[in-house]
């Protein structure tokens, strides 16, 4: 089972306090958890500002290494998820015009619900 991990689900540990692993093993079991090159680019380039969102952007990036770092064909974080969206069984998202993209695909989402749970939507 492979799952596309977004940007902002990177960033939850620090935005959220979700434990993002922790939370996708209770959901799935095993898994394969894939990052477009884009998603780490942005993380990158987030990570070099200041503050909270900052932070949450170097955690990210380095959660990130901990899975798989794919190319696609999209510079855009978005639009890279989109086009692995076909290849993957999941997506994991809190951007609500991502999910929306996703959902016009019918592709299976993972989001926040609550204050630190992920759960399964569609």
């Amino acid at each position: 089972m492979r799952v596309a991990v977004d940007t902002n689900a990177l960033m939850m540990p620090v935005e959220s306090g979700v434990r993002l692993f922790d939370e996708l093993d209770r959901l799935l079991g095993t898994y394969e958890a894939v990052v477009p090159e884009s998603v780490v680019a942005e993380l990158d380039d987030l990570s070099a500002g200041g503050g909270e969102e900052a932070t949450a952007a170097s955690v990210g990036r380095d959660l990130a290494a901990r899975c798989e770092i794919v190319s696609t064909e999209a510079t855009f974080a978005d639009d890279a998820i989109v086009e692995l969206a076909d290849a993957v069984d999941y997506v994991v998202t809190n951007d609500r015009p991502l999910r929306r993209r996703l959902r016009e695909r019918d592709v299976s989402i993972i989001c926040l619900r609550g204050r630190s749970k992920l759960a399964v939507t569609n």
